[in-house]
């Protein structure tokens, strides 16, 4: 591409809102509910047609890292999203009544409903299918608009806050944020296209073969030798039961693909669709629970693991992981293991493992928490360095990369988002400088809506 200049033209201009909200997926439905709820007059804005980015229009199969192993610590609007998703889910909630702390199976369809229901009951302005473009400054540290693309072509909307849930740090980086993309090389970890199964045998399922590789007779085994399916390369394999005969499976692996390149996008998507008729086919062929299944769906959003992560005022290191640390300005718990996806060139090496050297290496790399231990999120996480009125949430908060593996899940988005959104609203109502937030005050604010903050010992503290 070359650059050119096209001219000069006039925007139309929206100045009504305190705080705007950029990305509607978990972490920005927390945002802009969390601000909302203060009072401060929020619009939220969305790329796609439905809230709840990958657990709905990228077809996430079920809500992970709720948990420290011994309790809920995902609470505030976490806990309200996973409550209302239960009790929506009747297999869901008789799994959940045995095991509270089991990972919760997403409905895509109710889970839509129930974001729209959230952020609606506290005011906020929803605008869909209209796609952040550009980032205009009025000072070096102070956004002054986004410009937007849709149906009525470019406009421009104004607020004293705004708040990056875009996922990878669209706004933040376009408003010039220093940013780490990737590993030291700048490559990536593999996506995944997530799609859904309908038709299947529930009872021959149950009473079958696992789908993953860990069981020897599981499928994805045979469908790596068969040449029918050249797609089928690796064993990347996870599903969960979403709703009767419907099965959600975030399976196989996307190589060598940038989020923010749609060029790459794009050429993703398209094999990843070819893919899961693969998947489809070849677990029809070797499992009979699927001998009359229908590929129903392939995520709307490609599955990207990983792209930029936005540099704050704190960057949550692994050792804070592994150390458990708590800090004095923390917004939240998460207690997820470090989930790293491997390069094509690693993940095809490990398919030539037995079955128990595959638990032990996953064992290894995931390093997970004790039961009962997690690690504090500082709030410095969620401001960008040398940006006054920006936060960010969810995946792109100031981490490094093997941090990133565990607080990129829903649920850390989640209490990211809810804390992101609650201090926009503060910083809206005075001063309109991220730093500058009383973090005493948002931890008891945020304390006072259920979320989970223990305090720590002074020892433990960053």
């Amino acid at each position: 591409m070359t650059d050119c200049i096209l001219g000069t033209r006039t925007l139309p201009m929206d100045d009504a809102w305190d705080v705007i909200v950029a990305g509607g997926g978990p972490s920005g439905c927390a945002a802009a509910t969390a601000a909302a709820r203060e009072g401060a007059r929020t619009l939220l804005i969305e790329a796609t047609g439905a809230l709840g980015g990958m657990g709905t229009m990228g077809l996430v199969p079920w809500f992970c890292g709720y948990s420290d192993r011994k309790q809920i610590i995902a609470r505030g609007l976490a806990e309200r999203i996973y409550d209302a998703c239960r009790e929506g889910t009747p297999h869901a909630k008789k799994q959940l009544a045995a095991n509270p702390l089991a990972s919760l199976a997403i409905d895509p369809e109710l889970l839509k409903r129930v974001y729209d229901k959230m952020v609606l009951s506290a005011g906020v302005k929803v605008l869909f299918q209209t796609q952040v473009c550009a980032v205009e400054k009025d000072t070096e540290n102070t956004v002054g608009a986004l410009i937007v693309a849709n149906k009525r072509g470019l406009s421009a909307y104004r607020a004293g806050m705004y708040v990056d849930c875009t996922g990878d740090g669209d706004l933040a980086a376009w408003a010039g944020a220093s940013v780490e993309k990737g590993d030291a090389a700048g490559k990536m970890q593999p996506a995944t296209h997530c799609f859904m199964i309908t038709n299947v045998d529930d009872y021959g399922l149950s009473n079958g073969p696992r789908i993953h590789y860990y069981d020897p007779a599981s499928p994805m085994h045979k469908a790596l030798q068969d040449d029918a399916f050249p797609l089928i390369v690796e064993l990347h394999s996870c599903s969960m039961q979403v709703g009767p005969g419907a099965y959600g499976f975030n399976t196989g692996h996307v190589f060598d693909v940038d989020n923010t390149d749609p060029e790459s996008v794009s050429a993703a998507l398209m094999q990843g669709r070819q893919m899961a008729a693969q998947y489809r086919d070849a677990f029809a062929k070797y499992h009979p629970a699927f001998a009359n299944a229908f590929l129903a769906a392939t995520g709307g959003l490609l599955g990207a693991r990983e792209t930029r992560r936005i540099m704050g005022d704190y960057r949550l290191v692994v050792e804070d992981y592994l150390a458990a640390r708590s800090f004095p300005d923390e917004i939240c718990r998460n207690s997820y293991g470090i989930d790293i996806h491997w390069s094509k060139e690693q993940t095809l090496a490990f398919t030539r493992k037995s079955i128990e050297e595959l638990k032990q290496i996953n064992t290894q790399l995931a390093r997970p928490l004790k039961p009962g231990e997690s690690v504090g999120v500082p709030y410095r996480c969620l401001t960008p360095h040398g940006l006054h009125n920006v936060l960010v949430a969810g995946r792109c908060i100031s981490t490094d990369r093997q941090t990133n593996g565990s607080i990129r899940i829903m649920a850390c988005c989640l209490t990211t988002g809810e804390a992101a959104g609650l201090a926009a609203a503060m910083a809206a109502a005075g001063g309109r400088n991220t730093h500058k937030v009383d973090t005493e005050r948002l931890r008891q604010k945020l304390k006072a809506y259920g979320a989970f903050l223990p305090d720590a010992p002074a020892s433990g503290k960053a």
